[in-house]
């Protein structure tokens, strides 16, 4: 998806300034934001790559302008609607005006501190790695409609293979609840030169990790 999210090697945005002492919350909502959606995820209302096209597909004035809470919070009305868990009227109203829908398992207080865990999402290859250490590869130039991890950056650039990072479900498919279809992961390296032109800072190299049908053979 070419999403304003997607600000990588974008300019304009200015410097990323870290506040100082930053708290874990700015206010208890942002705590209950993240407790709402920890417990969605482990009763199975949405994936998190549901979650990350969810706030992907948000309006570009809105991800911009809001918090990164409220971006998650937004995001989460916009899978409730999706999925049928709620109507939008119910949102407004604050109350159910339909019977509910049963999600997979419920969220109790011992499974607070599993619900906080992030899952494992390695799997075991069907078919053995496309590519080794040491290839030339080019970031495939593709413009998906929905979720996908090839920042945009890299697409149509030539890198080098540095590491195999194992076989993982891939987000592209599951995000649109398409089976978890697991790809090789690698980590390229592309010469900042290469992404940025002549002008680069020669000394700068970019590591992306991307999955194999992000790639082709340079």
């Amino acid at each position: 998806m070419n999403g304003v999210h997607d600000m990588g090697g974008m300019h304009g945005f200015g410097r990323v300034e870290p506040e100082p002492n930053e708290p874990v919350f700015h206010a208890p909502w942002e705590g209950r934001v993240l407790a709402l959606q920890r417990a969605m995820t482990y009763a199975g209302g949405w994936n998190i790559d549901q979650s990350r096209a969810a706030q992907e597909g948000l309006p570009g004035n809105v991800y911009l302008g809001v918090s990164y809470y409220e971006r998650c919070a937004r995001a989460m009305e916009r899978n409730v609607i999706g999925r049928g868990l709620a109507t939008a009227d119910e949102l407004a109203a604050g109350h159910p005006k339909t019977p509910g829908m049963a999600l997979k398992r419920k969220l109790t207080a011992a499974d607070v501190s599993p619900a906080l865990t992030r899952s494992k999402f390695s799997r075991t290859p069907s078919a053995p790695a496309r590519f080794r250490i040491g290839d030339h590869v080019r970031a495939k130039n593709i413009h998906p409609p929905t979720h996908t991890r090839l920042p945009r950056y890299v697409r149509g650039h030539v890198g080098t293979i540095e590491r195999i990072e194992g076989c993982h479900v891939f987000p592209d498919t599951v995000a649109v609840d398409a089976g978890e279809n697991p790809q090789w992961v690698y980590t390229v390296v592309f010469d900042g030169r290469e992404l940025w032109g002549e002008g680069s800072d020669p000394s700068v190299k970019v590591s992306v990790e991307a999955f194999e049908p992000y790639l082709e053979p340079a």
